[in-house]
């Protein structure tokens, strides 16, 4: 049977696009207007615009894996997930599923306002095609999930956003879909439960059913899934492995050039900070938690001085500086001359916790308080935990997370280099 499993597509999509018709003729406010309009242009006609939200994607799902979909906002990530939920019917193409979906899209969406929370559940129980009896035997555990039992006869009206969403998660992971659909929605949820969510995505690929998530946090979706789709102007531009899929989102983003080894980010014109390069552990730009990191730096030296310094940041999604490196000790500050310089930083064993993080870099004269050049957001990389302990992750000091000793490499064009380390 788990052979049948495996090579059993739960999702099939052929051919599929969608396409909106945008009109940018003015509003008919009276039926006369309106009758007006039909007999000018029946079909649409002047004003009208055609927007293909999906076009030519084609991919095939087995059952009881756990895929991704990313893409830029305005990619038809949404736009898919509503036709695999059957909201919305194709415009060209079909998709096959098999077995029953839950899905849980936008907040509103599957429950009915006037209804309780308990109403609501036995509703969406119904609609997938079971039976009173199995909604009851999981009823238990649905209501323990989402933490709502004191609103449990409440409509569901009523509830914060955030309550709406627990309870709707649980419903729909709870009554045990063959097809999983979960979109961003989950942002919605406060930290612990976004965490429960994703353990419990995780048991439901691993009991051989099938999940189907959305996501523009990158950390999420590289724990959860093992195979991207990324979407693109509408169109499937990668579907492989997640590491490869988010290094190709991240070039997109247009947050630097994915090579096979590195991000790269390029100063603006001008700048001093010339080139700024990020190696990570693994080829696709994912940082594996305590494993060695690589920071790299081309620098312009504007002109002679004692005390340039240079220091670097890397902050993460919530814009929270978290490690802080520096080369400015007296026998570690540039060489007096200007000219064109080489920086490299190594952590041996980068402890970053989960997460997405980009660098901030500053180039400096200590003595004049002269800042030449200062760059944020740049470089942006993944980091995945892969099953380390919570509690060995980097620690706090400071306003950064400062992590084991670093070591730092810096070179003139045609000198020997200088070594050093930055302690914690």
């Amino acid at each position: 049977m788990s052979s049948d499993r495996a090579t059993t597509a739960a999702v099939e999509a052929h051919g599929l696009g969608k396409r909106y018709v945008l009109s940018h003729r003015p509003q008919a406010t009276t039926l006369v207007e309106r009758l007006g309009q039909l007999v000018r242009a029946p079909l649409g006609g002047a004003g009208d615009e055609e927007l293909w939200a999906l076009r030519n994607v084609d991919f095939s799902i087995p059952t009881g894996s756990a895929v991704g979909i990313i893409g830029r906002n305005g990619a038809g990530k949404s736009t898919l997930l509503k036709i695999l939920s059957r909201i919305t019917p194709p415009t060209t193409g079909e998709v096959r599923l098999r077995g029953r979906v839950g899905s849980l899209l936008e907040v509103g969406t599957g429950f009915h306002p006037e209804l309780t929370g308990r109403e609501n559940i036995f509703l969406n129980g119904a609609i997938l095609g079971m039976k009173r009896r199995e909604i009851t035997q999981r009823f238990d555990a649905i209501v323990a999930f989402a933490e709502v039992e004191r609103f449990l006869d409440t409509p569901v009206k009523r509830y914060s956003s955030g309550m709406y969403v627990r309870l709707a998660f649980a419903v729909a992971a709870h009554l045990e879909p063959e097809v999983l659909v979960v979109d961003e929605v989950l942002a919605v949820g406060d930290a612990e439960f976004q965490r429960k969510c994703l353990g419990k995505m995780g048991e439901v690929a691993g009991e051989g059913r099938t999940v189907i998530f959305v996501s523009h946090s990158m950390a999420a979706v590289s724990a959860l899934t093992q195979r991207v789709l990324l979407l693109d102007r509408g169109e499937c531009r990668f579907d492989g492995p997640t590491a490869a899929g988010i290094a190709q989102y991240r070039a997109l983003q247009g947050g630097g050039e994915a090579t096979p080894a590195q991000y790269v980010a390029t100063g603006r014109s001008g700048n001093h900070v010339r080139h700024a390069r990020v190696r990570t552990s693994d080829a696709s730009g994912v940082h594996r938690h305590g494993e060695a990191l690589t920071l790299e730096f081309d620098l312009d030296v504007p002109e002679p001085t004692s005390t340039l310094c240079f220091s670097c940041k890397l902050a993460d999604d919530s814009d929270r500086n978290i490690v802080h490196l520096w080369c400015f000790e007296p026998d570690a500050r540039f060489r007096r001359e200007a000219g064109k310089y080489t920086l490299r930083f190594t952590v041996p064993r980068a402890r970053l916790f989960q997460g997405a993080y980009s660098l901030r870099a500053f180039l400096s004269d200590r003595r004049t308080n002269t800042m030449f050049d200062e760059l944020h957001g740049i470089c942006p990389f993944e980091v995945t935990m892969d099953g380390v302990h919570r509690d060995d992750y980097a620690w706090t000091a400071g306003d950064c997370t400062y992590l084991e000793s670093a070591q730092w490499e810096l070179a003139r064009e045609g000198d020997a280099p200088q070594r050093g380390t930055v302690a914690p």
